[in-house]
């Protein structure tokens, strides 16, 4: 126990400075205890270097901003940012900066003391007391007796994308219907639950065979529904349902066999085994390889460019065309229109369009567009991206327009 306290043990340092804590990170499956080995990259830095130097206009500070704040368990990044900022995607250019200090730039720990500076009509934020004085300031190390490991602060609540990095998928039109299909359950089950065997057939494309290494899994898929830009009426993609995971026991196989004289071949299904399950499996169901877990970095900023015709699709998961705060939804933007994660993207109601009688005639005319929220893209695929609605004024809807924040 002594040995791995001592493993364990940092230093904890009030000069240490919350900078590009922006670039929090957040894994498919990974928990932010590994987030600290994970890199910054070049253009990161460089970003954070030219813009938190200078700092931002004491204008641009939201009303209220604490001089002082004591980062909190449970706190968010995207949380304290609009505590913070009238747009908190910009947050690196508020962080003061202490590229010695930080050796990874990515993490920010409860208990730390952010300290806002006003100086010359500029606003930064650090974790050191009057870092734009250049007074000399006497630093008192403290130990800490508790891992940091698993305490850095996330970009947003994992709990609200998680899932969403792994169970759907945006396919075109055949995939599905190419992919491997459940045939039947063991015993005759027509439902199939975590723990059950099925049966399953791939095509000579992507038959279901073992391989040297780690066992094969699969996610569970079913209904490939139409993903339609609601301004041109493209279809952009097809939302596969996610229904859970299998792995892989037994090849299927080709056997051969006299029947009435003649040699028949015929096809022996593979053999795999749920591990979970989120909704119940059935045959006809399909599978697609699982994919590699990634690490993604979240750096909440605009778009590079101007986002033209920008709209949300529909709100996942859900028949209904409303979303509420912290609901994913897909929109009509992808890595094709130069769409990456992190971008923030504000939410425009669109205006009606009524009939107008006050002035003896009936004329019609368009109500203007109003602002009414802000999302974040997370998932991005060719044509269509996943976004997390950050926070609303009124209630999004599929149709609503989408503009650089």
């Amino acid at each position: 126990m002594k040995t791995f306290r001592s493993a364990h043990r940092r230093l904890f340092r009030p000069h240490l400075l919350a900078s590009l804590a922006a670039l929090a990170v957040l894994g498919a499956g990974v928990s932010a205890a590994h987030a600290q080995n994970y890199p910054i990259t070049p253009k990161q830095r460089a970003t954070a270097q030219a813009t938190a130097q200078a700092g931002i206009p004491v204008s641009d500070l939201a009303a209220g901003a604490p001089d002082e704040y004591t980062v909190k368990r449970g706190d968010t990044l995207w949380a304290i940012s609009r505590m913070y900022l009238k747009s908190p995607w910009r947050w690196p250019e508020l962080w003061g900066m202490n590229m010695a200090d930080i050796k990874n730039p990515h993490l920010i720990y409860p208990g730390q003391v952010l300290y806002l500076d006003k100086t010359d009509g500029r606003a930064r934020l650090s974790t050191r007391a009057g870092s734009g004085t250049g007074g000399t300031i006497k630093l008192s190390p403290r130990t800490r007796y508790e891992s940091l490991a698993g305490m850095a602060l996330p970009t947003l609540k994992p709990s609200l994308i998680e899932p969403f990095l792994t169970e759907p998928v945006v396919v075109d039109e055949n995939t599905l219907a190419n992919a491997p299909r459940i045939v039947a359950g063991n015993d005759n089950h027509v439902l199939l639950a975590r723990g059950d065997r099925a049966y399953a057939i791939g095509n000579s494309e992507s038959p279901l065979i073992e391989t040297s290494g780690p066992i094969k899994q699969f996610r569970i898929f079913r209904n490939a529904t139409p993903l339609v830009d609601p301004a041109s009426g493209e279809v952009l993609g097809y939302e596969a349902q996610y229904l859970g995971r299998a792995q892989l026991q037994r090849s299927q196989t080709v056997e051969s066999q006299m029947q009435d004289g003649k040699l028949v071949t015929s096809v022996v299904p593979a053999t795999i085994d749920l591990i979970a399950a989120k909704e119940e499996v059935r045959a006809g169901d399909r599978l697609l390889p699982e994919p590699p877990r990634q690490l993604v970095s979240y750096t909440p900023h605009a778009p590079a460019g101007p986002m033209d015709g920008g709209r949300i699709i529909s709100v996942y998961g859900n028949a209904v065309q409303f979303a509420a705060q912290n609901q994913v939804v897909a929109i009509n933007k992808g890595l094709r229109d130069g769409i990456e994660s992190g971008n923030v993207l504000a939410i425009l109601k669109n205006g009606e369009v009524i009939t107008d009688k006050t002035n003896g005639t009936k004329e019609t005319l368009k109500l203007p567009n109003e602002r009414i929220g802000l999302l974040m893209v997370f998932r991005p695929f060719e044509k269509v991206s996943y976004a997390l609605v950050l926070e609303i004024s009124d209630v999004p809807k599929a149709g609503d327009l989408l503009v650089n924040p």
